[in-house]
Order: structure tokens, then C-alpha cells, then sequence
């Protein structure tokens, strides 16, 4: 049999890849050694091995391989190379990492080295322009570029400002002056005005912030006259000063609507832009002869007699005075002492709220209250009390003093009437008195009422006075 097949096979030769793991010989059966003589491949490791040209050795290294690729290929899960069935190198394809540990958009190195900084410092990356600090060279004009302009190749490029024009400057000048009006700061002023490009509106500025300075206090006032003197040179030129005081003349009968006295005050505006050298001193000589309006004729006159009158002594610069907490506390007290005498010769309750208001202390009307009071504990008689109390009551109605300033007045008296019972006997029977009426007046409450010290009597009614009660014997 076996010579048989030997005859066959001599006849029809084939190759050893066409025999298949079936085709055995008898011998095979029976532990023949022919079999490792033939062409037949044996799989060891997953590998197909022709035992003609293959080892057992190279099976073994193709498995390590692949149990390498498999191990490195598990963190890009996909992304890397690996090996065919017969160790050809494949590409794969890109898919999502499965690895918790891998990072799709992480910019460190994977090889484990470095000390873990982003690669390329930061610079690299999808978006990133650059590394911080980087500072790029000028980039070279390409003269073969077809958008090549020669004309603008030397051009400088500058951020324009359109002109303001009259519909908008009340509206972006006005904020600016009245914030000036609580801060003081002219320089601040300078800058803002120096960012807007105020074109021919830039002579309407003193003419806006005087008209704002009219309904404002005097300490408003004072710093009108200084913000003009400091805007006069670097913002605005003496033209744009002398056009805005004459268009502030021309403008006066609508401002006496407004503001009764701004005859005298525009008046009092241009003596001492004169005499800060803001206006020459031939500005009040050219309207001479050419003055029909009696408002302009009056603004006039109040400045050439202030100026008259400065060549005498009079110092033009405290025209306005010192406004508010600015003034020593000496001087202080001191006006109102003369308002308070003032209003016990006259009696104008208005004037006095007038006059108070000017001071701008509101702060400091507890001192008002104080030395009202001790005016009265001071006084001989009855008329001084009463006008006291009616002054006090219509500016407490009025708002101009307030509770709590009312309140610390009368609390300075009762901490001071034992020193002021020295310099006057009956201070504490006046004060009790005076109190009592403040209170059914509706001036104090109950509880400053019930504050007000009285000195201890041992007995009201004397031995030898035949049971007489005497109210004033404290």
C-alpha cells in the first residue's frame, strides 16, 4: 500500500501549502519519523510554521512581539501600529483612547521624561499664538505681493475721535463738571476734557460750568473760578474765554429766570477771572458804549467796583470765601455768634436760614444749637428766649438742623451748664425753663427732656416768708 502512494505522489507532485492538516500518511498512525521529513505546517503560538524555513525560535520571538505591541497599543488604544499574522507592520486606525489613563488633548510627554512641563513650553497646541512673553518681529512687506500698496506702506494708523457736536455736550460736559463739584481735582477735569474732541465747543465749557456754578453754594463757586484759571493754557486759550463770558452776558436775562442775582454774580466771575489773568484788563473797557441790556449793564458795573476796590485792599481772591469744613472751627463759631446777634436785632427768620446755609456746615449745626442756648441761659430777659425758640422751631420744620444735631446741642448744654452756672446764678432754673417750652413746642422729645439736669433743692418755701413758694430761688 505504502508503495502505492509513493508511486502516486511521484506522479502528481504538489506543494507542501496544499496539504492540509488532514492529508496524513498510514506511517503517521503508527509513530512513523517520516512525517518531519515532508512540507507540512504545524501552528505553534497562533503562528504557521513550514518546518523547512521556520523555527520554533522565530515563533517565539514573533509572539513577544506581538504581546509587546498589544501591551503598548492598550494606552492608545488603537492609535498605534501592530503586527499582521506574518510581522508585517500595520497603521491602525484613530479611535478614542478607552485607557483611563490616557488624554486626548493632553500636552505632556508620554514618554515618562522631563519633569512633566507642557511640551514646547506652552507654545504648542491648536489656538496658542505663542508663549508668553514672546515678542514677535516686525514682518517684512512681500513688494511681490499683488495686494501690495506702495502708498501705504509708510502710513501711520491713529485712533480718531469724532468732534462733539452741540446736541451732546451739555449731556458729557455737565456730569463731568458736577463730579468736580465733589471731588475738586482740576486735573482730573484737564484729562477728561482733553479726551473728547470738543471741536467748536471747546469755548462753551466756562460758560456751562459758570451757568452750573449760579444755582450752586459759594464753595462751588470758588472752585468754578479755580478750575477756569487752571483750564486756561492747557485745555482752553484765552479766546475761548473771553467768547464764553460774552456769550454768559448775552445769556443773562435767561439766567435771572433761574437764578435772580446773576447780574452780580456773573459780575463778581469776571472780576476775578481779571484779576487770575484769564481776561485782559481792556475786557470790561470794550463794552463801553455798546451795552443796551440792563442785566449785562449791572454784571459790568459789579466787576469794574470789585476791581476798583481790590486796588484799595480788598483781596479778590476770598471773593467767594472758604466753603464749608474747610473753614477753621474758630471762624466758625465766630459767624455764627454775629448771625445769631444778628437775628435778635432783626428778627428775619429767612435771612438767618439764609446766612446758615451759607456756611455749608451742616455737620456742625449741634454749635449752632449750643451757643443759641447759651445766649439764652446769658440773656436778662424774655425776648430772647422766645425768639430763640421760634428760630430753632422753624428750622427744625425746615429741615435745616436736624434731629440728631438737635439733639447733640441740647446734650452739650447739659454736659457744660455746672461750668456755666459759675458765670451765671440762675442757669439751671433758665435751662429748665427754656427745656420745657422746647419740648411743648415740639422741638425735643420726651426722652431729651427728661435729661436735662436740675440742681437738687433742700426746700422750697422759707421759714420767714410766710409759706411764699419761690419758683426762681434755686
Amino acid at each position: 500500500m505504502a508503495t502505492d502512494c509513493e508511486a502516486w505522489l511521484n506522479a502528481n507532485p504538489v506543494e507542501a501549502e496544499d496539504l492540509s492538516d488532514s492529508f496524513v500518511s498510514g506511517e503517521e498512525d503508527n509513530g512513523g519519523s517520516n512525517i518531519s521529513n515532508k512540507n507540512i505546517k504545524n501552528e505553534i503560538n497562533g503562528n504557521w510554521l513550514s518546518s523547512s524555513s521556520n523555527s520554533i525560535h522565530e515563533a517565539r520571538l514573533k509572539a513577544k512581539a506581538k504581546r509587546r505591541l498589544r501591551k503598548n497599543s492598550s494606552r492608545d488604544s488603537g492609535r498605534g501600529d501592530s503586527l499582521s499574522d506574518n510581522g508585517d507592520v500595520v497603521r491602525g486606525t484613530l479611535a478614542a483612547p478607552t485607557s483611563p489613563k490616557s488624554k486626548l488633548l493632553d500636552r505632556k510627554s508620554r514618554l515618562g521624561k522631563g519633569r512633566g512641563l507642557p511640551k514646547k513650553g506652552g507654545a504648542g497646541g491648536k489656538g496658542v499664538w505663542g508663549r508668553s512673553g514672546e515678542v514677535y518681529e516686525p514682518q517684512e512687506v512681500d513688494e511681490k505681493d499683488p495686494n501690495y500698496d506702495e502708498a501705504q506702506e509708510n502710513c501711520v494708523y491713529e485712533t480718531m475721535v469724532p468732534p462733539l457736536d452741540e446736541r451732546h455736550f451739555e449731556k458729557t460736559v455737565t456730569p463731568i463738571v458736577q463730579e468736580y463739584f465733589e471731588h475738586g481735582d482740576t486735573n482730573e477735569v484737564a484729562e477728561l476734557l482733553a479726551e473728547l474732541n470738543l471741536g467748536p465747543t471747546r469755548s462753551e465749557v466756562p460758560s456751562l460750568a459758570v451757568s452750573l456754578a449760579l444755582e450752586a453754594k459759594a464753595s462751588h463757586r470758588e472752585l468754578t473760578s479755580r478750575l477756569l484759571t487752571d483750564l486756561c493754557g492747557s485745555v482752553l486759550s484765552h479766546s475761548d474765554m473771553e467768547s464764553s463770558f460774552d456769550k454768559l452776558l448775552r445769556e443773562l436775562p435767561d439766567l435771572v429766570l433761574d437764578t435772580p442775582g446773576a447780574p452780580q454774580l456773573v459780575g463778581q466771575f469776571i472780576a476775578r477771572a481779571v484779576r487770575d489773568q484769564i481776561l485782559s484788563k481792556n475786557y470790561i473797557e470794550g463794552y463801553k458804549g455798546r451795552v443796551d441790556c440792563e442785566y449785562t449793564r449791572a454784571a459790568l458795573d459789579r466787576a469794574t467796583v470789585l476791581l476798583k476796590m481790590s486796588m484799595g485792599g480788598l483781596r479778590i481772591d476770598n471773593l467767594w470765601g472758604t466753603g464749608g469744613g474747610q473753614r477753621p472751627v474758630i471762624q466758625l463759631v465766630k459767624e455764627m455768634n454775629l448771625l445769631l446777634k444778628e437775628y435778635i436785632l432783626s428778627g428775619d427768620r429767612k435771612e438767618a436760614e439764609r446766612c446758615l446755609r451759607d456756611l455749608e456746615v451742616p455737620h456742625f449745626h449741634h454749635e449752632f444749637v449750643y451757643e443759641a442756648i447759651v445766649m439764652v441761659l446769658e440773656s436778662k430777659g424774655e425776648k430772647t428766649l422766645k425768639m430763640i425758640l421760634q428760630l430753632l422751631k422753624f428750622l427744625s420744620v425746615s429741615s435745616i438742623i436736624t434731629v440728631d444735631q438737635m439733639r447733640r446741642g441740647y446734650e452739650r448744654v447739659y454736659m457744660e451748664i455746672a461750668e456755666i452756672n459759675i458765670d451765671v446764678p440762675r442757669a439751671y432754673f433758665i435751662l429748665e425753663q427754656f427745656v420745657d417750652k422746647s419740648f411743648s413746642m415740639g422741638v425735643i422729645d420726651v426722652k431729651l427732656r427728661d435729661l436735662c439736669p436740675c440742681r437738687g433743692r433742700k426746700r422750697f418755701v422759707s421759714e420767714g416768708d410766710g409759706g411764699v413758694v419761690k419758683l426762681e430761688s434755686y
